[in-house]
């Protein structure tokens, strides 16, 4: 028992750092494509453009990817379920390293012409397909091997996306500053793409030491159950609720790490400013996901998500006034407790909290799916609140829109009450002495 118990442990520490890193290097290559959209892309791929129309077309690429993402979450997702978690990661962060590398390589507007964009947006798509299907099987990987806590060691794999953005982040600035201005625009912002083909070596070494989850393990006796995908829809209202909750939370997260990069330098400051106030947010998120996660542990997901809900209803008001101030200072403010803080509640009990709403032999697909559709606002709201500020030069709009988003998400966590309790086995499954799974907090 002692020795089980051990590997147990091993394992757990195994599947979260796995998941940890693959989280890391999905949102490294895919935040990274978001930063280089409001800085670089408009005037590497669409330079014919007017510069604001070209902001918006580049955000427009972002959004395919957003919007491959539940594909991939159906696609992985079915055979995540069928034949396991693992095999499944593996092939997705091979998929998503490699089509980074791609881009890193892809010639420009000047080179090839209309090919560039339409490259470029093929290429989004396969990294929204890669993210669809890494998110959903890198939570299940740690709250599968959970016996306790299961917020905490979940929400690693949330926290890796703000840890990805540091790294894309740090990776264009220092790019920036070693290539200059013009070096930049030429050739630097392509050595970020290329290193992540370092990134995918460390990843698949990891990856490749951990076993797949008990949970998952003892829902393969007896006979096959019908089609995942089948098996969600049959009873829509958690794939619905979990969409609802997570709507807010990304439409949030595209302002925070997308728009606001574009807006503030449109507001006048410095590119390198607004690159490094992102950083220190994303640093914040980080801590901020985890300790949030684990506080869900002890007082349910229901409350955490709430407060943070409804605080970013508030703080959507606030923060493009503390941008348009024109004070470094502010700006840093704004951001970090926004993203680093108020989005930091809503988002990082969403890993458990997903995990729970659905049976174990769909709960890949059912998990990825809700959390991937209700991701699609990341990728749109940028580019209609760009559309929007083009329209009216007011922030104001885009505020309400956050607000009403944020308002949906109190709305499907009340609906959807409290699951930190429930435990991940399905009746049909639960270890033979016949007990049920002892709360998670």
């Amino acid at each position: 028992m002692a020795d089980a118990d051990t590997r147990s442990r091993t394992q757990l520490r195994r599947a979260v750092l796995s998941s940890y890193l693959g989280s890391v290097i999905e949102y490294y290559d895919f935040l990274l494509y978001a930063t280089a959209s409001a800085v670089v892309f408009a005037k590497v791929f669409f330079s014919t453009l007017d510069p604001l129309v070209g902001t918006v077309a580049s955000f427009g690429t972002l959004a395919t990817g957003y919007l491959a993402r539940p594909l991939g979450g159906v696609l992985f997702g079915h055979f995540g379920d069928r034949v396991g978690r693992k095999k499944m990661l593996v092939v997705t962060m091979s998929l998503m390293g490699v089509v980074s590398v791609l881009i890193g390589v892809l010639p420009t507007y000047a080179q090839i012409g209309v090919w560039a964009p339409i490259l470029l947006v093929l290429l989004r798509v396969l990294q929204g397909v890669a993210v669809g299907g890494e998110w959903g099987g890198a939570v299940l990987m740690s709250a599968e091997h959970a016996t306790s806590r299961r917020g905490l060691w979940a929400s690693f794999t949330n926290a890796g996306a703000p840890s990805g953005m540091v790294l894309s982040t740090a990776a264009l600035a220092g790019a920036a500053a070693v290539a200059g201005e013009q070096g930049f625009l030429a050739w630097g912002w392509r050595v970020p793409f290329l290193l992540s083909a370092v990134l995918l070596a460390v990843g698949l070494f990891v990856r490749a030491r951990v076993d797949e989850t008990p949970v998952f393990t003892r829902a393969q006796t007896g006979a096959p159950s019908r089609p995942p995908l089948v098996e969600v829809l049959r009873r829509p209202r958690n794939l619905v609720l979990s969409i609802g909750i997570g709507f807010g939370a990304f439409v949030a997260q595209g302002v925070l790490t997308t728009f606001v990069i574009a807006y503030a330098v449109q507001a006048g400051f410095a590119r390198q400013t607004v690159l490094n106030a992102l950083t220190v947010s994303s640093i914040t998120a980080v801590f901020g996901i985890l300790g949030f996660a684990a506080l869900s542990d002890r007082v349910g997901r229901r409350p955490v998500v709430l407060v943070g809900a409804l605080a970013m209803t508030v703080w959507a008001f606030l923060l493009f006034p503390l941008v348009d101030s024109g004070s470094a200072a502010l700006l840093v403010l704004g951001v970090v407790v926004g993203q680093g803080v108020v989005h930091a509640a809503m988002y990082g009990p969403l890993a458990a909290l997903y995990t729970e709403l659905f049976s174990t032999r769909a709960r890949y697909t059912g998990a990825s799916l809700g959390y991937q559709v209700a991701g699609i606002g990341a990728g749109l709201g940028p580019v209609i609140f760009a559309s929007v500020l083009q329209g009216t030069g007011s922030p104001v709009l885009v505020s309400v829109v956050i607000a009403v988003c944020c308002l949906l998400t109190v709305g499907c966590v009340l609906a959807a009450g409290e699951t930190s309790r429930r435990g991940l086995d399905d009746p049909a499954t639960t270890p033979a002495s016949g007990t049920s799974h002892s709360p998670v907090a």
